[in-house]
This record gives C-alpha cells, structure tokens and sequence, in this order.
C-alpha cells in the first residue's frame, strides 16, 4: 500500500502535511495556526527553488495544502483556474468537501480518469478490507475500478451513518495523499 511520507516533500510543505487524523468529510474548521505559513506558499517555496516543470501541477499542490488545512474558498479559487484533469479532480474533492455533491460529481465528470484511480481502487480495498464497515466496505472491495461517483455518495452516506464515516474519511485521505504526490511529483519532474 502506498506509504505517504511528508518529509519527502520539502521543508516548506513537511510541516503542513504532518495531519495524522483523517480530515473530515464535510466543511470542518480551517486550521488557523497555518493560515500565515499557506498565504506565504508559492512555488518557490513549495519547491525549495527547485525548477518547477509543470506550473499548473505547483498550482494544485497549494490549493491541494489549503484544502487539507480546511481553507476551501482559497483551494477553490486557485484549483477552478487550472483547467487540466487534476485541477478538475481538486476542485471536486473541495466541492465534496463543502457537501455540493453534484457539482463534485460535474467536476469528477470534468476529470475523467485520472491516473491515480489504479492505486487509489487497491488502497482503498486495502482499508475497506481492515475496517469492515458493512455495505461500505462491500461495494470498496468489490469495485474493479476507481468509482468517484460513488465514492461521493458514499461521503454523502457518511454524514449521515457513523458507521461508514471514518472508513470513508480513510479513503479520502489516501486519496488526498495519491493525488497530492502525483502532483507533486509531475511539478518536479521527479
């Protein structure tokens, strides 16, 4: 199973990612103990001067850190101006965040298939398999491939049923960790 690992992802971005505990499926409350570090972000500092070979990827890198720290509205400006599959793939995550579920679905229709949906289907079965959360984890263990529609309506579900919740806020957090290093990665060039 994919291992996040924040350290692996520079100095400026290391501290950020240290959030051990699943986000929640909906709005939450915005950290503001990191709102003066993520105003500072731009992709000088995310890369630590490294060159950056895909803007529109450092571009969902720091609206991806805004999202993670519950700051929807700065991830929703930056992620809507990047008009590529993994800019619509942030801008749905954070509409499913906000609970608009079928703006999350219109814009999971925009990303199409992504190529993190491989790992996040194995990873997602990984914890499904763990967690045992009844018809959840049925339909994360069963499904062949990545199923974003569904998965929005298994967080919508999980608002409402504690006994699916911290499966999927699991399954959302791998599936922050994958996208967030794809991009990261593809920005370098790594």
């Amino acid at each position: 199973m994919f291992q996040f690992d924040p350290q692996a992802y520079g100095e400026a971005c290391a501290p950020l990612l240290q959030c051990q505990q699943p986000r929640e499926l909906g709005l939450g409350t915005a950290n503001r103990s990191v709102f003066a570090q993520l105003s500072s972000l731009d992709e000088v500092a995310v890369f630590g001067g490294r060159r950056v070979q895909q803007p529109d990827m450092a571009l969902c890198c720091i609206s991806a850190l805004w999202l993670l720290h519950g700051y929807l509205d700065e991830s929703h400006q930056i992620s809507q101006s990047v008009h590529t599959s993994t800019g619509s793939y942030w801008h749905a995550i954070m509409h499913r965040r906000e609970g608009d579920f079928p703006n999350s679905k219109y814009w999971f229709r925009r990303t199409g298939t992504h190529l993190i949906f491989e790992p996040l289907v194995d990873a997602a079965r990984e914890l499904a398999m763990k967690t045992g959360a009844g018809q959840a984890s049925d339909y994360l263990i069963k499904q062949a491939t990545w199923d974003p529609y569904r998965f929005v309506d298994l967080c919508e579900s999980a608002l409402d049923h504690a006994d699916c919740e911290m499966l999927a806020r699991q399954a959302a957090q791998v599936e922050w960790q994958l996208l967030f290093d794809f991009c990261y990665r593809q920005s370098a060039g790594l």
